[in-house]
Parts: structure tokens; C-alpha cells; sequence
């Protein structure tokens, strides 16, 4: 686990290398491994792994796969996917829609020049359209640096769109207040996956589970609807435990997990009857998301490890 955790901010560094993406993307062996955490690269793969999962009684949370956007005709690129995604979904109406999409503000523009309001245009339009189908929104978590502009943005969307979920990163110092001041809202909160420096975020692994208890436990007794995005067992038994203890319902919270990652789980929760959301992404933008994925566990980093040693055989 020591070497793992020495081993991290590589993994996370490489998450942005052009040459090491080519490599990645052009050997047949990673191929199958890649298909493990992200359903495809069309609007069709995604449909079709998200009826599998609300088939087997999971929910759905689906990104279409891509950040840092460099010019305006690449963020509305990336709402004409998400419109083309939502028109061949299942519709989702309901007080808790089995389809939910996920955005990133960073895929919408948020980095340009007129950033924060091109971001928010294009998140309305998704939203917009994620509305005539009963599917929800949440804008999913980035570096730190976009934080506030983040959530100044996700501020001015709920005027139009209540529901609109945000995503809050449990190893950043911030999060704690973060979460005090949107807990009556629809929050995900995730350990974090990003390369953070210690003057903004805890950095070892008991002290971003530390974190991540006392935020739960923030949301679980707020008014809102936590969504508990993790697969360490220890938070799933606090978080069944807070909401036993708060009375708080299943209809009230959910869990959400990983596309690939715990399947097993998932599936025995979803059959105890907790609602279990699974984060699917998809698109041709896989890289950066899958080597964020081999950086959180060990166990992925021998899944990468042994189809790189496959190929080479």
C-alpha cells in the first residue's frame, strides 16, 4: 500500500500525458481493460449500458467524457452529445429519476476566456434537456483552482433548475464548510481523484477518510439528498448508520458507484433495496478519467499492469 500511495501521484501525472495516451490507446491488450470502467465511445454504448444497469435494478449517472475544452465550438460539441444522449435514454420521471447525467463545467467552456457565463449557457441547454426526459443533473467536481467559479455557476442554475446537483471533493480542506452551506441540496460527495497540493488538501489516506466521515455526516443530518459515492465499505456502514440514526428513508439518499468497480456490491445493495447509482462514462476522451480510475486502488493498477504484460507477450 506504501508503494501504491508513492506510486499515486505518477499515476495522476500520466492522467495528462499525450505520448503515454498513445501507447495506452493503440495496444489491443488494454482494450478490454479500458471497456471495464467506460461503456463505449457513442451515445449508443452509453444507452445500452445504462438499460443493462437500471435492468438489473441499479440507477444510472452518465458523463460524457471530456474537460478542458479550448474553444467555444468544442463546449457546444460536447451539449450536442449530451442532447443526442438524452433523446435516445429511457425517459426517467419520478421523484428520484433512474437517468441522471453528470457534466463537467470544464467540458461546457468554463476555462475560456468568457468562461463562467458560456458555462452556464451550455449547462442550461443540458439541463433544458435533461428536463424533457425527467433525468437529473449534477456538475461534477475538478480541480481546485475551479472551485468557486464552479459553484458560483452550479448557484445561478439552480434559478432555473432546483435540482441540480453538485459534487464536493472530500479531500479538499474546504469541503467541510462546503457542505454546510449546501446541505440542503442534492450533493455527491467523493473522496476526490485529482493531484491536490497539501496547502489545499489532506493528503494521506486516513485523513481523507476522516474528512469524508465528518462531511457525511453533515449531509446525512441536513435537509437535502446525500448521494454517498464510494466503494470503501467502512463509509458505506457510516453512512447506513446515519441515516438509521437521523431516520432519514431510502427515498432521502443514495449510494453511487463506479461503472466496473464493485459490481458485486452494487448489486447487493440494489437487492436490499438502497438505491445504488452507477457513474458510467462515455466517449472517445477516456484516457485522463481511466488512469484517475487506476490511481484510486491498487487492485486497478494490476488490471493495467498485467494487460500491459499480455501484450507484450
Amino acid at each position: 500500500m506504501a508503494l501504491f500511495d508513492a506510486l499515486r501521484p505518477a499515476m495522476l501525472a500520466a492522467a495528462r500525458s499525450p505520448r503515454l495516451e498513445r501507447t495506452i490507446s493503440t495496444m489491443p491488450a488494454t482494450r478490454s481493460l479500458v471497456r471495464r470502467f467506460v461503456a463505449g465511445e457513442t451515445e449508443a454504448d452509453a444507452a445500452l449500458a445504462a438499460t443493462a444497469l437500471l435492468d438489473s435494478g441499479r440507477l444510472a449517472s452518465i458523463d460524457y467524457l471530456g474537460e478542458d475544452t479550448v474553444d467555444a465550438a468544442s463546449a457546444a460539441d460536447t451539449v450536442a452529445h449530451y442532447r443526442a444522449l438524452l433523446s435516445v435514454l429511457p425517459r426517467s420521471h419520478g421523484p428520484v429519476p433512474k437517468i441522471e447525467v453528470s457534466v463537467k463545467l470544464s467540458a461546457l467552456g468554463l476555462g475560456l476566456p468568457n468562461g463562467p457565463a458560456l458555462a452556464l449557457e451550455n449547462a442550461r441547454a443540458v439541463c433544458a434537456a435533461a428536463e424533457i426526459v425527467g433525468a437529473w443533473v449534477s456538475v461534477d467536481a475538478e480541480g481546485h483552482a475551479s472551485t468557486d467559479t464552479a459553484l458560483s455557476v452550479i448557484r445561478d442554475l439552480r434559478a432555473d433548475f432546483p435540482t441540480v446537483g453538485t459534487v464536493l471533493q472530500a479531500y479538499l480542506h474546504r469541503t467541510e464548510a462546503d457542505c454546510r452551506d449546501l446541505s440542503g441540496t442534492r450533493v455527491r460527495l467523493c473522496k476526490g481523484a485529482y493531484a491536490e497540493p497539501a496547502a489545499v488538501a489532506f493528503q494521506g489516506r486516513a485523513a481523507v477518510a476522516d474528512s469524508y466521515l465528518r462531511c457525511l455526516a453533515i449531509l446525512m443530518r441536513g435537509a437535502g439528498y446525500p448521494m454517498v459515492a464510494s466503494h470503501d465499505p467502512s463509509m458505506l456502514r457510516a453512512a447506513l448508520r446515519l441515516a438509521s440514526e437521523t431516520g432519514r428513508p431510502t427515498t432521502e439518499y443514495e449510494f453511487q458507484m463506479l461503472y466496473g468497480i464493485r459490481t458485486e456490491e452494487q448489486l447487493r445493495l440494489a437487492g436490499e433495496g438502497y438505491p445504488v447509482r452507477i457513474y458510467l462514462p462515455y466517449g472517445a476522451q477516456w484516457y485522463g478519467y481511466f488512469m484517475r480510475r487506476l490511481a484510486e486502488r491498487p487492485a486497478n493498477l494490476g488490471f493495467l499492469l498485467r494487460a500491459l504484460e499480455k501484450g507484450h507477450r
